[in-house]
């Protein structure tokens, strides 16, 4: 086998011929062969693993500079945007080590296929649906463990070598972050990989033209090639999964027995009461406030997810986390340089501490958590004093 055509696919489909060439998310290597095989092949069209989303980002460099802070947190974003900012830190890190840039074979793909005349067609799944399929997909011990997972491969300084950067063609970044989790979550491998196997399938399947050239994780070729070979549903494969009602029954239900107990303690014991309501208080605003405070909040946030904590408690629609962010970007508002270095100070835990985009996103998500922990030490302490003075 050539070194042309090695990690290449090639499938006939009656008149089309489809050839899927295999890659690392962060390799020269795998980039200098797009080049190479598009210049080879000359397609009619180039499809990238890259959704709208990615695409503009890839285009626009500039994007974080138009980011308005205060409207991340009012449209409940935080956490997804920290999110995001982990994945490609752990992305940029490694391209970082090798001297290239993240996601290089993508952009080549792009810029050769404009070379050729080729048609360029964005053939991922947008990356927040994809997200959200994989959310509802797992329970709160899974959405936990997913976190941790990814934040551990964010703070990992470990250090892979690019032979070893090769080997990981048998999968994507991302995949390779919660191959640990699709062994301990079945149900996670199918928003994550089979459903984006078969939208990417239907998407080269459907590009104009009679040869495609299609630029893809690796991981992904072994199920596109059984996959492109059938029919799917691209509208019913971008539906968000419908919200179970269970959490907000269950987010209703807590602040309302504890709102009960404490009430009816009231009325038989103000003295109970009284202490219920400081133990509440205390629980929730001092966790909400040590969460704010691991995320070096200005002090005026910290003493706002205390005061907001037990009251956001009891409305599932609101959070401590929110008030918190509020008043840490209005103190610390971020300039356009924090949002310039954003995507290199991410690829550090100090980077991640010091700029003010990603300190704003953890005091929310930090402030949250707190106030969670809080919510469940302090109802079970509510009900305990509940039991005493019965």
């Amino acid at each position: 086998m050539s070194a042309l055509e090695e990690n290449i696919t090639r499938i006939h489909i009656d008149d089309k011929e489809y050839v899927l060439v295999g890659t690392a998310h962060v390799s020269k290597a795998s980039a200098e062969q797009v080049k190479a095989v598009i210049e080879e092949e000359r397609p009619d069209s180039v499809c990238v693993e890259l959704d709208e989303q990615r695409f503009q980002s890839i285009q626009d460099g500039d994007r974080w500079k138009n980011t308005d802070i205060f409207e991340v947190i009012k449209n409940k974003k935080a956490t997804l945007l920290l999110v995001n900012l982990a994945i490609s830190s752990f992305q940029r890190r490694m391209a970082k080590q090798f001297g290239i840039q993240a996601g290089q074979e993508m952009i080549q793909g792009i810029e050769s296929a404009e070379e050729v005349g080729a048609e360029l067609v964005l053939a991922d799944r947008n990356i927040q649906i994809t997200f959200s399929r994989i959310w509802g997909n797992i329970g709160f011990g899974g959405k936990m463990k997913l976190l941790l997972s990814i934040f551990y491969g964010i703070f990992s300084n470990d250090k892979i070598s690019e032979e070893e950067l090769e080997k990981m063609k048998s999968q994507d970044m991302l995949d390779g972050m919660l191959q640990d989790l699709t062994d301990n979550f079945p149900k996670l491998k199918k928003p994550l990989i089979d459903e984006r196997d078969q939208y990417l399938a239907q998407k080269i399947k459907d590009a104009p033209g009679e040869k495609i050239v299609a630029i893809l994780g690796a991981a992904h070729v072994p199920g596109i090639k059984e996959e492109i070979h059938k029919e799917h549903d691209l509208k019913k494969l971008k539906q968000r999964p419908p919200k179970s009602k269970v959490p907000k029954i269950i987010g209703w239900s807590i602040p309302v027995l504890i709102v009960s107990i404490i009430l009816y303690t009231f009325f038989s014991n103000p003295a109970a009461g009284t202490q219920q309501t400081i133990s509440w208080v205390l629980w929730n605003g001092s966790f909400s406030a040590l969460g704010a405070a691991a995320a070096l909040a200005h002090p005026l946030a910290i003493v706002s997810a205390f005061i907001m904590a037990p009251i956001t408690s009891l409305n599932p629609l609101i959070a401590a986390g929110w008030f918190a962010g509020i008043v840490q970007a209005y103190f610390r508002r971020p300039n356009v340089a924090d949002f310039e270095t954003l995507s290199d100070d991410v690829t550090s835990v100090k980077g991640f501490w010091n700029n003010k985009v990603t300190r704003i996103l953890l005091v929310v998500v930090l402030a949250n958590i707190g106030s969670s922990l809080g919510t469940f030490i302090g109802g079970a302490d509510v009900i305990r004093l509940f039991l005493e003075n019965l």
